[in-house]
């Protein structure tokens, strides 16, 4: 990685402070607006991490529910996939190129294909992006505005958003430049999806999913 701060702008001489950040460490790094695909692809951390604009976006650390919710869908659409043969399904980390400077990581992804033709590199787009909102007006508004205008500029077909605060499974579709709103779903429906006939899932379940609700089975009686 190239140096993008002047060392001099970090005095040697500086005092070390507990609890602060390790501002020398930053001298290793380029500058915000400065970051370069290779340079985002190389960068080591266990947080989640996307590139917006040249831009580091660090994210907030999934909790259990969040990653309870991603894993029904992802098992269930990687089934419907895998049976017909369609491509592939993935689940964060796992950078997707948008366009220059801009990789997001969707909860879940389905690609055709043809979107990896490096499989060392991230896929070029998505046929299929869900995305699980976390709580906070900042995750909300990044879940819901702003990947919905980025994903749609980067021409992917569908988008998915899960939204356990409004109860309610948002799916878009898309049209010319834009999405559409191909349903809104709610408990007691089943979410379809436009680009994958016979692809649904039960709200219900969904929302289950993330409280981990025990499953009601009927006992059966024992034979005398």
């Amino acid at each position: 990685m190239s140096l993008a701060i002047d060392s001099n702008l970090i005095s040697a001489r500086r005092p070390v402070k507990r609890g602060e950040p390790t501002w020398e460490m930053a001298i290793f790094y380029p500058l915000q607006g400065h970051w370069t695909e290779e340079e985002y692809l190389a960068l080591d951390t266990n947080r989640l991490v996307e590139l917006v604009d040249g831009c580091l976006e660090v994210q907030p650390m999934p909790a259990p529910w969040h990653q309870r919710i991603a894993k029904f869908l992802f098992l269930l659409l990687n089934s419907f996939v895998e049976a017909r043969r369609l491509g592939e399904v993935f689940f964060a980390p796992l950078p997707v190129w948008l366009w220059p400077k801009q990789l997001r990581e969707p909860d879940v992804l389905f690609v055709r294909p043809h979107r990896i033709k490096d499989p060392k590199r991230p896929p070029k787009g998505a046929d299929l992006a869900m995305e699980v909102v976390s709580e906070g007006e900042e995750n909300r508004e990044r879940d819901l505005f702003i990947k919905r205008a980025e994903y749609a500029k980067a021409k992917i077909p569908e988008y998915w958003i899960v939204d356990v605060e409004m109860q309610r499974i948002t799916v878009l579709t898309l049209d010319g430049t834009e999405y559409r709103v191909h349903g809104e779903f709610g408990p007691g429906t089943r979410a379809t999806s436009g680009l994958l006939p016979g692809f649904s899932v039960a709200v219900s379940e969904v929302l289950a999913a993330g409280e981990a609700r025990p499953q009601k089975t009927t006992k059966r009686r024992r034979r005398r």
